[in-house]
C-alpha cells in the first residue's frame, strides 16, 4: 500500500512539473540602423559653385 501511495504522491508531482514544460528563450531581434544619405550629397555644393561662377562671368561679358 505504501508502494502505491508513494507511486500516485509522485504521479502527481512529475505531472505539475511537466505540465508548464520548458519555456522556450525570448530572443530580442537585433535593430540595425544605417544612415542614409544620398549619393550627391558631395556634389551638390560645387555644381552650384560652378553655375554661379558661370553666371557671374557671363553677366560680367
Amino acid at each position: 500500500m505504501k508502494k502505491l501511495a508513494l507511486a500516485a504522491a509522485l504521479s502527481l508531482v512529475a505531472t505539475g512539473a511537466i505540465a508548464g514544460g520548458v519555456a522556450q528563450p525570448v530572443i530580442e531581434p537585433v535593430v540595425i540602423v544605417e544612415d542614409t544619405s544620398s549619393s550627391a550629397g558631395g556634389i551638390l555644393v560645387p555644381v552650384l559653385a560652378l553655375i554661379l561662377i558661370a553666371a557671374a562671368v557671363a553677366a560680367n561679358n
